[in-house]
């Protein structure tokens, strides 16, 4: 894995690309035969938003342009100060990647920059690698026999039944998307559901406690993982998900699903040790708890993919360090670092496999409130070193947690059950940089 410094030459796009991306940056990853590349970035000027996004996006291409394998857009998040902003940002993606558009989710969440947009963009490419596009919503890649679903963008209804109705539609909607690419709900291993006014209601109807029932009622009979559960997992299994604020007028969902025949690939959902599992909430978090893993591990061949879910500051299910951003954000990170251990796998029953967070490739920081951000940047800056990340600004399902924090972590899988050795892996047969 390689974090790249910015490249400040004289760009093909005939623009000067300083790759000014504020404190973001971005990865480069090759397993097997498939090069990943990862860039979180804001714009490095300041104006009016059409300015705004036009370098930002010049910058982002000129950044894919430059990698020595070619790569396709697939997924892009989109982070919005300001709702009415989103008509004139699709203007500029779509002159900017014409035909070649990724799947796109637009949420309104402020970067904590002071921009205004951010973006999250992954882009694959490499040998026999394929890109398949099911209309502006779904898109799949096969590589090595593995397919991974890409499904993004949904929301927007606009019932009167409140955030039960709105969810239960998403989740409908999600389903019918994949189902374009041949693909059912139960193969899905990641959600990502962005909730407006996520605590307003009186208790036990919050719109987040509602969005939990309407998931709760159409996870009903999805039997999650049920072609690549691996042996050790339990029967029952969730998606790992984030359920965040947004400040837009709407609910939004995205997801990532999983399809392969290939016998070493498999899911292992994790839990983590000091933490409830999130489904065994009591009724005072939430009527119905929310069915999601902490963590969805995807094993594949020698490798692991870790998809770690909106983590906060709770031990067991208290919050931890009540007004305290600084030991909110170290309790997030300590509880990630648990997670992902080598003793964690070890303990769900798959030795050999494990991360540390110097194997994670990308970090989603969501902070309550702006003047938490430089304290919170300080502390993930300081147990991450140079690992991308954006920070955002948004609201969290408990009014007492200053911080939400979601990540993926690579690495390498030993099948024998030996540790696997800190740095410099062989995955696949490829050097795994840090």
């Amino acid at each position: 894995m390689t974090f790249p410094t910015p490249c400040r030459h004289p760009a093909p796009c005939g623009i000067r690309c300083e790759l000014n991306l504020g404190p973001e940056r971005h990865a480069v990853l090759e397993l097997g035969s498939l090069a990943q590349f990862a860039v979180l970035g804001v714009p490095g000027i300041r104006g009016s938003f059409r300015l705004q996004a036009e370098e930002l996006f010049a910058q982002l291409f000129c950044l894919l342009s430059r990698q020595t394998t070619a790569l396709t857009a697939t997924t892009m998040m989109v982070f919005l100060r300001h709702e009415a902003d989103e008509a004139e940002c699709r203007e500029v993606i779509r002159a900017r990647f014409g035909e070649a558009l990724p799947v796109t989710t637009f949420v309104v969440q402020p970067p904590c920059s002071g921009a205004a947009l951010g973006v999250e963009l992954w882009a694959l490419g490499g040998p026999g690698v394929t890109v398949k596009r099911f209309g502006a919503h779904v898109l799949a890649v096969e590589s090595e026999g593995i397919r991974w679903i890409h499904c993004g963008g949904i929301g927007g209804y606009g019932g009167t039944d409140g955030a039960y109705g709105e969810s239960a539609f998403s989740f409908q909607e999600m389903q019918q998307q994949l189902a374009r690419a041949g693909i059912g709900f139960d193969q899905v291993v990641r959600t990502w559901l962005y909730v407006n006014q996520i605590t307003s209601g009186e208790d036990g109807c919050q719109r987040y406690q509602e969005l939990n029932r309407a998931r709760t009622d159409f996870y009903r009979g999805i039997h999650f993982g049920a072609k690549h559960r691996a042996e050790a997992a339990p029967t029952d299994i969730y998606p790992a998900s984030t359920g965040i604020g947004t400040r837009g007028s709407h609910i939004t969902m995205s997801c990532l699903a999983l399809d392969s025949r290939r016998p070493d690939v498999f899911l292992l959902p994790l839990e983590n040790p000091q933490q409830m599992a999130a489904y065994n909430y009591q009724a005072q978090y939430s009527p119905q708890s929310p069915k999601f893993s902490r963590a969805m591990a995807v094993v594949q061949g020698h490798f692991v993919s870790t998809l770690v879910s909106g983590t906060a500051s709770i031990v067991n299910t208290q919050t931890c360090h009540v007004g305290d951003i600084v030991r909110q954000t170290e309790q997030t990170l300590e509880n990630i670092e648990r997670l992902i251990a080598p003793e964690n796998f070890a303990r769900h029953g798959l030795p050999g496999a494990g991360a540390t967070l110097q194997d994670i490739a990308k970090l989603r920081v969501y902070v309550k409130h702006q003047e938490d951000y430089e304290q919170c940047r300080e502390v993930c800056e300081r147990w991450l070193p140079g690992v991308p990340a954006i920070y955002l600004r948004a609201d969290v399902c408990r009014s007492d947690l200053l911080v939400e924090i979601e990540a993926v972590a690579f690495s390498p899988f030993n099948a024998s059950g030996a540790t696997p050795k800190a740095d410099g892996q062989a995955i696949n047969g490829k050097e795994q940089k840090r």
